[in-house]
């Protein structure tokens, strides 16, 4: 999700810097003029970002104007700018759903007590396709970086903060279990994720792999980046993987 220098210094303790993900995590600003959110001002919203992901996606950012995402929905200006204040907070809504969903992937619940290898997995698959279901606002930040306000910014940076400080103690006790094999455990954490990071490079929907088989063949190339021992490997994965 376009952080890519997160990795902790140490792993942090249980608990500490949880993003109080579906409600604490938000965009660091207001918006536009609108005060409370309903139904209807909700799918109004979701029209202007539709309207300006698919702008943001064939012109990118700085091609992309308020009058043309104006003249795309029909509406007026005002109508815009009681939902959003420009189009850079616009710009950052659509980035920031995807990078919750990627960056929340490594969080379970107190009570579960799968082995570290089995979390470990599921996190990275989900990561994997978190990032296609999010396309191509979850690429925006790959693309244009310094669209990006340093709140806005410093608030990505303190998620993946998040998401590392729990990947990486969890790589950390699957190699101490045996079920993978590797040296660093920072760089493999970073190496892992940037298999799905970098699909901005490449990805099209429309492309020959539907998303169910293009998510398998990126996680059995991900069991291989961390070393997951033939033994410990998921019965689907072995079949995928040949």
């Amino acid at each position: 999700m376009g952080i890519t220098s997160a990795t902790p210094h140490k792993p942090a303790a249980a608990g500490a810097d949880e993003p109080k993900a579906r409600s604490r995590l938000h965009l660091p600003s207001g918006t536009g003029r609108q005060r409370a959110a309903n139904q209807s001002t909700d799918v109004q919203r979701e029209r202007i970002l539709l309207a300006a992901t698919e702008l943001f996606a064939a012109q990118g950012y700085a091609n992309t104007t308020m009058a043309q995402i104006v003249r795309a929905l029909g509406v007026t200006k005002p109508f815009v700018y009681y939902y959003f204040r420009d189009k850079q907070e616009i710009f950052e809504t659509l980035s920031w759903k995807p990078a919750v969903e990627c960056f929340t992937t490594m969080d379970f619940p107190e009570d579960d007590t799968r082995c570290a290898r089995d979390k470990v997995m599921d996190g990275l698959e989900r990561l994997i396709r978190a990032t296609i279901a999010n396309f191509p606002c979850a690429f925006f930040p790959y693309r244009e970086p310094q669209v990006y306000r340093p709140e806005y910014v410093a608030e990505q940076k303190r998620i993946a903060r998040h998401f590392y400080n729990r990947l990486v103690p969890l790589l950390e006790e699957a190699r101490r279990d045996g079920d993978l094999d590797f040296d660093d455990p920072k760089i493999t954490a970073l190496a892992a994720c940037s298999l799905p990071g970098f699909l901005y490079s490449w990805y099209k929907p429309d492309g020959r792999d539907a998303i169910d088989p293009l998510v398998a063949k990126l996680c059995v190339l991900t069991w291989r980046l961390i070393g997951l021992r033939q033994q410990g490997a998921r019965p689907e994965s072995q079949e995928e993987g040949g």
